[in-house]
């Protein structure tokens, strides 16, 4: 049994607090490791935010364009020429490497003459008005607080996708605590917080600009208040906060809707007087409690997608209709298989615009293993029903995506939206999960636990040290040249000088060490370890 000691909270404060901070570190690797406009939509999240922070408002779907820097923008980016590890080469098409960035003190600046399109002038559709717009309000506050709101578009580029990292960063002690009020174990909660580590798709789109880092902050609180609304804390403070955390997200995207069985489930799965007497309200009064709560989340948030109901004639409406030819036919009896595996795909590693891929065998063994810990969690007893309650967010999420893909085939042959990171939503109900079923299997053993804590932190940091490496290589590096030319080209098209880089390359490598250390001393800080 873990010793219950101030000494050991105090080791476990610190080293959670350290492998936070070696998350954080990794998305900022990957914020100024990612070429320009090379995630999705990366220049329309940009133009958005713009828009709100020059006055421009939020047009309805479909009436919201590029704005001149914008389009400036996109072409001194060199977006859409293919980077070098795409995973087909096109000799035909136009390749990153063979272009010339313009100078960082010649890009393009944001102002008032450029800022805002002018009626007409633009044919390029910026289709995110067809979200709420809580995220961009946000990004336009950030630029205007960092002084960046008229800065160069690289520049500001890179604000909001530090940001993100920020947004993200917030996302792993939640983690950790919802890992630890479901089993009470420090050791299960360590590996909780550096599973975002292991998967590259994620670092790279959590250190872009987008409106996901808000999901994933939003759909990381909802998972850790239902985990303590299922362990018994039914407080009306906590209906509140519940219904809080849920109604921003439902202000951001879509997919925090699929948060809400969670909530559901949370408060019928809660201890009431039958299963422990005298501890909690009558099933009655739980369902009002998540009744409330959803309530206050519709008031926040859910309002936006009744008004598109009833103005639209669509919970969401299209922002750009999507053009079907010359995309692939896809098979009536190959339909499931395509879907699920492109989604595991996009889930673990499609950089860019989803043309660079990660290795099939990683993508299958990922899968696996989630699988696997999920399984194992639902059905093992000792967090059984927090483990239920928790998984309904992920696997809702890879579930619509599935079936909205296979709705859309049925009317145009072909498979589109299949993004893993529209279950990023649920991933820290996924690390939490995955830790319950190592807390299973073997943390439950101080011994064990002794091991398993810094083993993980060590093959995480390193997976994710990995898939940088892997990046890097894939966005600058061509055919036959060396890392020092791929480095110099990096640095030309960055923001950021050589040296700026490098300075920061330190500090994350200063940072996983720090984290490295942290976790293998733990076990000694904490005394968890037996004395032989």
């Amino acid at each position: 049994m873990t010793r219950d000691t101030p000494s050991a909270e105090r080791a476990y404060r610190r080293t959670l607090a350290l492998l936070t901070l070696v998350v954080a570190l990794w998305s900022v690797a990957w914020a100024v490791l990612t070429p320009g406009f090379r995630s999705p939509d990366e220049q329309n999240h940009l133009n958005s935010v713009v828009r709100i922070a020059y006055g421009g408002g939020w047009p309805a779907a479909g009436d919201a364009h590029f704005a001149p820097v914008t389009d400036q923008a996109v072409a001194e980016a060199a977006y859409p020429a293919d980077l070098p590890g795409r995973w087909r080469h096109r000799p035909d098409e136009t390749q990153f490497v063979d272009l010339t960035p313009v100078p960082a003190t010649e890009r393009v600046a944001i102002g008032p003459d450029n800022a805002l399109p002018a009626p007409g002038t633009s044919a390029t559709v910026d289709q995110m008005t067809q979200h709420p717009p809580a995220y961009y309000a946000l990004g336009a506050a950030v630029l205007h607080a960092t002084g960046t709101a008229d800065a160069r578009w690289d520049v500001a580029l890179l604000t909001l996708r530090l940001l993100d990292v920020a947004l993200f960063a917030a996302t792993v002690p939640l983690a950790a605590a919802t890992t630890r009020r479901l089993t009470g174990s420090r050791a299960a909660a360590l590996v909780a917080a550096p599973f975002p580590l292991l998967i590259p798709q994620v670092g790279h789109i959590m250190g872009a600009a987008n409106n996901d880092a808000l999901v994933v902050l939003t759909g990381a609180g909802v998972t850790y208040l239902a985990a303590r609304v299922v362990t018994g804390d039914l407080r009306w403070r906590m209906v509140a906060a519940v219904g809080l955390v849920l109604g921003v997200g439902l202000l951001t995207k879509v997919m925090l809707a699929f948060a809400i069985p969670t909530v559901i489930a949370a408060y019928l799965l809660a201890p009431g007087p039958r299963s422990r007497p005298r501890a909690g309200p009558t099933a009655v009064s739980r369902i009002w409690r998540g009744f409330v709560a959803l309530a206050i989340a519709f008031v926040v948030g859910g309002w936006w997608w009744a008004r598109n109901w009833i103005v639209d004639g669509a919970v969401q409406p299209v922002g750009l209709p999507r053009d079907y030819s010359g995309m692939t036919q896809v098979p009536a009896d190959q339909v499931l298989s395509e879907a699920v595996g492109r989604t595991a795909q996009a889930f673990f590693g499609n950089l860019s615009w989803l043309e660079i891929r990660l290795p099939g065998t990683f993508v299958v063994v990922g899968s696996t293993i989630l699988l696997t810990a999920v399984l194992t969690a639902v059905v093992l007893p000792g967090a059984r029903r927090g483990s239920l309650a928790l998984a309904l967010l992920p696997v809702g999420l890879a579930a619509a995506v599935v079936v909205n893909a296979a709705r859309s085939w049925t009317d145009t042959g072909v498979l589109v939206a299949l993004q893993g990171r529209y279950v990023f939503g649920g991933l820290t109900a996924l690390a939490a999960l995955l830790a319950i079923a190592l807390w299973h299997a073997c943390l439950r053993r101080e011994r064990w636990a002794a091991v398993v804590v810094p083993v993980f932190t060590t093959l995480a940091v390193a997976a994710g040290v990995a898939g940088l490496v892997w990046a890097f290589g894939a966005m600058y590096r061509g055919p036959g040249e060396s890392a020092a030319l791929a480095w110099e080209r990096w640095a030309a098209w960055s923001p950021l000088s050589g040296t700026v880089i490098t300075a920061v390359l330190v500090v994350v490598a200063l940072g996983f060490v720090s984290g490295l250390v942290a976790a293998w001393r733990w076990p000694h800080r904490s005394r968890i370890a037996a004395r032989g």
